[in-house]
């Protein structure tokens, strides 16, 4: 199922249009996936009202959000530019590491994003989000894997410059990351998607500057989610990406393999194009 959000509230959707769903959005993923089916199966029988892409909003709030860094060569390529550094550093291979982001600094699908004051090198970041719809503690794979409810678009919006600077203290992003989220255009059910070996692609102003495949993370969601949960807690409604994709999934990556900023930074009334197969399409501009 396609689970969004419009101004009516939490919908369906189906060919015939948008289904009214009994709750937002957020309360329905706490149910739980097999829960969530069945809420959605009655909705689909109730008469659909029209939308058009324009009226979708932000799907859910998330209750946290978790940002991993699992793509190899997205690693190498934004190590050159963000930390004048070169190669990957050998703990990346211990575990699927991740930050926290901002929760509530999120914008829906087709939303305009302000760029921070002093930044001058805004970029976008190509990445997948898996909704939770279960949690726990110290989950193994297999309980990971079960607590996945869906799959989302998200792009971790980064102002370059800011980032370079503050990495240099060695605690991790803030203000080059906490500004700006998007996430959309709506939640696709896990069970839409048995395989995720998905093709991921970005465009800026209509023109393509990334693609890769999902099935290049080097770690799983499973993996991920069982890795967060780690002596730790996650809950239903959580959400955790996977990191930018490789292959120019963001501009930093491929500034730091040419060596100067090529393509530029993002500038007020540019327009990225994220599509993932499967998904759908995140559309978001430079206010």
């Amino acid at each position: 199922m396609r689970l969004a959000t419009l101004p009516q509230g939490a919908v369906v959707l189906s060919g015939d249009g948008a289904h009214l769903l009994p709750m937002p959005l957020g309360e329905l993923v706490g149910l739980g996936l097999e829960r969530a089916l069945e809420v959605g199966a009655a909705a689909l029988r109730t008469a659909p009202v029209p939308y058009a892409e324009s009226d979708l909003l932000l799907p859910y709030r998330p209750t946290s959000v978790r940002d991993f860094v699992t793509f190899e060569s997205h690693v190498e390529g934004v190590r050159r530019s963000v930390d004048h550094a070169t190669g990957v550093p050998e703990a990346w291979y211990d575990a699927p590491t991740f930050y926290f982001t901002n929760p509530h600094a999120l914008y829906g699908p087709g939303a305009a994003i302000p760029r921070p004051a002093s930044c001058r090198a805004l970029d976008f970041e190509l990445e997948v989000g898996v909704v939770l719809g279960a949690g726990g503690s110290s989950l193994s794979v297999a309980e990971a894997e079960a607590a996945a409810f869906g799959y989302t678009i998200v792009n971790d919006w980064s102002a370059r410059d800011l980032q370079a600077r503050e990495m240099q203290v060695g605690l991790g992003p803030a203000k080059g990351k906490d500004f700006a989220t998007s996430i959309g255009p709506w939640i696709v059910t896990a069970d839409e998607l048995p395989s995720l070996d998905l093709d991921c692609r970005v465009a800026v102003n209509d023109v393509q500057v990334g693609q890769d495949r999902l099935s290049h993370m080097h770690w799983s969601f499973a993996e991920m989610i069982a890795y967060a949960s780690r002596d730790s807690v996650v809950v239903p409604g959580d959400l955790l990406a996977s990191g930018t994709t490789g292959g120019g999934g963001c501009l930093a990556e491929l500034w730091g393999r040419r060596g100067v900023q090529d393509p530029p930074p993002l500038e007020p009334g540019d327009v990225v194009t994220i599509e993932v197969e499967g998904i759908g399409v995140l559309v978001g501009s430079v206010a």
